[in-house]
């Protein structure tokens, strides 16, 4: 079980992930997953008070901004639209990143990290699928996978023989499982969460000001 800081709402500064969102820059990386996935992380508490954390993630709370129009300043009507459905959560840069904290809170973040490193997967060019497709099967799929996901043996089998010829939609039956499976159990735990409720708590406060 570990948790960790909301990182910047960039796809490739995912906690924990390993795959870059431009597939090119796959070819001239050292830093292989093999030795990204044998390193011990560090375990980090939640002790600190929750609207500090909060304001220490989203810099526009601790100046005490209005919510604005700007793309690069959170408004409460649009961390509203996190509680309507899943989808929209993650159709969101920042709601990824705030539903990833939450996540890692309860030491299950392997779940968004393998749904974003599926998503990042279907942009990948052709020739770099079989390299691409192995290491995400080795980091969350395999049975001795660092960060192995809770898919059931079917699935797991049925994954194993699609990367040996992979497609753009090799991964697509496992990422469902675990989609649903964070729509289920996960995702209704967050909307109750002191990480959601006090983000847009803090937002409409700021909006009255």
């Amino acid at each position: 079980m570990r948790a960790a800081a909301i990182s910047t709402p960039k796809l490739d500064k995912m906690p924990g992930m390993f795959f870059s969102a431009n597939p090119k820059e796959l070819k001239g990386t050292t830093h292989s997953l093999l030795d990204d996935k044998m390193q011990k992380r560090r375990p980090k508490t939640f002790g600190m008070d929750m609207k500090a954390y909060l304001r220490s993630m989203i810099p526009h709370l601790e100046s005490g901004m209005k919510s604005s129009k700007s793309k690069d300043i959170l408004s409460a009507a649009e961390v509203m639209q996190w509680s309507l459905s899943l989808e929209k959560l993650l159709a969101n840069q920042t709601g990824q990143n705030v539903f990833g904290s939450f996540l890692k809170s309860e030491f299950s973040e392997e779940n968004i990290e393998f749904w974003l490193a599926c998503e990042d997967y279907k942009k990948t060019e052709s020739d770099l699928l079989p390299c691409k497709a192995e290491e995400i099967y080795k980091a969350f799929v395999h049975s001795d996978a660092a960060k192995q996901i809770n898919i059931d043996f079917r699935t797991r089998e049925s994954t194993a023989k699609k990367i040996k010829a992979p497609t753009p939609t090799c991964f697509d039956e496992a990422q469902k499982v675990i989609y649903t499976l964070m729509e289920k159990d996960s995702y209704p735990r967050f909307l109750k969460s002191d990480i959601y409720l006090n983000l847009l708590n803090d937002l409409q406060a700021n909006s009255l000001k």
